[in-house]
């Protein structure tokens, strides 16, 4: 395989796992949020965030995002299921339009469409390290890990707050500048990833009660 190929190669492997990695932290996020428990007069800032985290061992949701691309006129819509299962197992599965499905286990993504499967090792992609590596910290609390991937900012009360997060890994950052993620107390209802070309998505999370 010529230098060229290997590096168009590289480059689709990234944007694939870029994906899944970015709707994953938000689905770890989006989650874990949702089935803490904050106490009214505690501080409402970022550490109070990781903590709830490393408080969910399981958690699933429902999801619908909107793709905003500059080529189309009216946003994409797709929805389906997320969930996560510590210490290190993300899925996402769309239903609608086309069911796909990514999972993040490990250190291997995997993903199925239309009957065809890929199996991509993350440590062939440094880029995608810094995100997948933030996902963990966040689901584990690991405030320092996050702190290593991301530059981050609060903004807001704990009735309605917003968290922004920068990539600070510099080949990261020319495929999404920034994160955001919306909610009230401890629930996030919403994230919007901006990428460096302008398009963006906007995801609502709705958790859901555990499997019986």
């Amino acid at each position: 395989m010529s230098l060229d190929s290997r590096a168009l190669d590289a480059m689709r492997g990234w944007a694939l796992a870029r994906r899944h990695a970015l709707v994953a932290l938000a689905c770890g996020l989006g989650l874990a949020l949702g089935h803490g428990a904050v106490h009214a007069a505690e501080e409402w800032n970022i550490d109070t965030l990781m903590r709830l985290q490393a408080q969910t061992q399981s958690s699933r949701a429902t999801f619908v995002e909107l793709k905003y691309l500059s080529s189309l006129e009216t946003p994409l819509e797709s929805s389906g299921e997320l969930s996560y299962r510590a210490p290190d197992r993300l899925e996402k599965r769309t239903l609608k339009p086309t069911p796909e499905s990514l999972v993040l286990d490990k250190d291997t993504l995997l993903l199925e469409r239309k009957g065809r499967k890929r199996s991509i090792p993350l440590q062939s992609y440094p880029e995608v390290g810094a995100f997948v590596e933030s996902i963990r910290a966040t689901l584990a609390g690991d405030r320092a890990g996050l702190d290593r991937n991301y530059q981050l900012e609060l903004e807001g009360k704990r009735e309605r707050w917003r968290l922004l997060l920068k990539p600070l890994n510099a080949k990261a950052a020319v495929m999404v500048s920034q994160i955001r993620l919306s909610g009230q107390g401890e629930q996030v209802d919403t994230i919007e990833i901006l990428q460096s070309n302008g398009d963006r998505s906007v995801m609502t999370v709705t958790p859901q009660p555990p499997a019986n």
